[in-house]
């Protein structure tokens, strides 16, 4: 395993320069070069996800677990996938800041490995449950709308 404070310094280089590089004027509001990059439209954000993916790197690196490193992947994923859409996305960059939640979840992940591992499970499993029932819905609704299709002419 590498030694946690100079990966985790390191990644903190990255993940300042990517989403709080600098501030705009007479606002607390802070950007880096992810913003930057991603107003490239797909190259830009695709880039910034390459980069960013150094988060992931580190976790690996550092030996978090499975669900820790997923919930980074998640993270990366989000922002990446997001932050692609023209003008919105790069909003949703400044806001999201992917690379700095990464960074905050492996340094709670170093201090308290337990609690951060289980509360990445929660989530994943609060995430499944979310879509399970999505598509539950969904499916329900596709038979009732079959079913009335169907048999509304009777």
């Amino acid at each position: 395993m590498a030694e946690p404070a100079r990966e985790l310094e390191r990644f903190r280089v990255v993940a300042t320069a990517l989403d709080a590089r600098w501030r705009l004027p007479g606002t607390p509001i802070r950007f880096g070069w992810d913003a930057v990059v991603g107003l490239v439209p797909g190259l830009g954000d695709a880039l910034a996800g390459l980069v960013g993916s150094y988060g992931l790197y580190v976790g690996w690196r550092l030996g978090a677990p499975t669900v820790v490193l997923a919930r980074v992947l998640l993270n990366l994923g989000v922002e990446t996938l997001v932050g692609s859409v023209p003008i919105a996305g790069d909003l949703f960059d400044i806001a999201f800041r992917g690379n700095l939640r990464n960074l905050a979840l492996l340094d709670r992940w170093v201090a308290r490995p337990h609690e951060t591992a289980r509360r990445s499970r929660w989530l994943f499993i609060g995430l499944f449950a979310g879509m399970l029932g999505i598509l539950l819905a969904a499916l329900s609704f596709a038979i009732w709308l079959l079913k009335l299709l169907l048999f509304s002419g009777r």
